[in-house]
Order: structure tokens, then sequence, then C-alpha cells
């Protein structure tokens, strides 16, 4: 079968199914799994379907892939970009630190720090650091949203008030075109939109993925942000409106 319509059927099996894996089409199609990799990768590079442990998903612009195939997406790009955010943040800091999945990879870099006091609302965040004695951990209290650990709602937001954060670092799940900081969930934005609020250096931290990524919610936008940590060059519109709002661009 030509690639480009093997393509095809994959993403209408992903479209239907949600999830494709790399095994199950080799076996479909009676072609090697070196050969679907490169099908996956092509459609994940296209922006079609977003690429995890052994598969891949098909992206969403109203409801979010699953915490547990989130971890896996990108883990390379995601290190990188928590080593470099980490070398920002000096020992004696203070840090907000929201729910994602490259946020928790900048606590597992932050192990090593010195006399932080950190405050998050992400159970997983908390827990990572809970292995630094020198870390003191504030856990923003408010409703617990079971699928990702993460904390949410007024509550959260009311506690996040009465903080004065040197730094601040925020994941999303999307960067508009326009520079916009997108997400899913209203009372996890009100969290975050406190914290930039309630900070003194905002960082941004996303992989390339979240450029091609679609969600309904505004966060902030990057003009907000001082930081934007990422693993790849931003897209030349993207670049643009970024450089008119101000904000710095670390490419990893």
């Amino acid at each position: 079968m030509v690639s480009n319509f093997r393509q095809q059927e994959i993403l209408e099996l992903a479209r239907k199914e949600g999830k494709v894996t790399v095994d199950g089409l080799a076996e479909r199609y009676g072609v090697t799994v070196q050969t679907i990799r490169r099908d996956l990768s092509d459609l994940a590079n296209s922006g079609r379907l977003d690429r995890v442990h052994g598969g891949a998903v098909l992206q969403s612009g109203v409801v979010n892939i699953e915490y547990q195939e989130r971890r896996k997406l990108h883990e390379a790009g995601k290190k990188a970009i928590a080593v470099r955010c980490a070398q920002e943040i000096p020992n004696g800091a203070s840090v907000f630190m929201n729910i994602g999945t490259t946020t928790e990879a900048v606590a597992n870099e932050l192990l090593n720090h010195e006399n932080l006091l950190v405050m998050t609302n992400n159970l997983n965040i908390a827990n990572i650091l809970a292995a630094n004695h020198s870390c003191e951990i504030i856990l923003a209290g408010g409703v617990l949203r079971r699928a990702d650990g993460g904390i949410v709602g007024g509550l959260t937001m009311e506690m996040v008030k009465q903080f004065k954060f040197d730094y601040s670092v925020l994941g999303c799940s999307a960067i508009d075109t326009d520079g916009d900081l997108l997400d899913f969930d209203g009372q996890e934005i009100m969290v975050s939109s406190t914290a930039i609020k309630r900070s003194r250096k905002v960082m941004v931290v996303a992989d390339h993925n979240k450029f091609k990524r679609k969600a309904p919610l505004t966060i902030c936008s990057l003009g907000d942000v001082d930081i934007l940590f990422t693993d790849r060059g931003l897209p030349d519109e993207m670049a643009a409106n970024c450089s008119n709002l101000g904000a710095e661009v670390v490419v990893v």
C-alpha cells in the first residue's frame, strides 16, 4: 500500500478508536514496525496525531490527552527544557509551579537546589520535591482532579493570592499563533492566572507540540510572560508576535 494512503487510513482509525499502536498497525498492514513508526512520525510532524509510547493518539482541541499519555509525549524535549529552566532558578528562591508534565520535569531538575520554597497545585510535583530535604513545599488546597493529581478551584486561587513569588514556572496545553497560552480547564486557569499576577518573573515551559495543538480557554498572553523555554524554533508568525509582545524565547 502506498504510504500516503496508508497514513490516511491510520488517521481515520485513530479518529474512530482514539489511539493506534505500532504493533497493531504493523500486523494490520503487513509491514515492519519501522515503516509504521515513519508513518506516525509523518502524521505527528504534520500536526494530525500526537506520538505516545508504542503508538499515537488523535490530537484534540476541546479535550486534553489523558495524563499517562501526556507523560510519554516528547520526553527528551521536556527534559532539555527542564534542565535549562532550572538553571534560571537560583538557590533560595520562592517558586510557584502549576499542573503539567513539563513542570514536573522541571521539578526533577530542582532536586539539587537548596533552600527553595515551592508552592504547587500539582500533587506529582510535591511528591517529586519531597526528596529534596532543603525544599519547603506548600501544597495549595482545593479540589483534587484525580485524573492527573491537579488541585484546582477557588480555594486554590485564594491561597495563591496570599503569596508573592520570585518565579512562576507554568505549563500550558497549547500556544496559539497570536501568542495566547491556552488550556482546557477554567478552574485550572484561575490558579495559573493568579500566580502570574503574584510573580516577579513568569517562565513558561512548552515543547514544540504545543505550537500545533488547540485548546478553548485562554490563560494569558506571551506579553505576560518573561521567558518561554521550548525545544524548537517558533513558527514564523508566532515568533514575530512573540517578539512584538516582548517575551524572551529560549530554544534548548
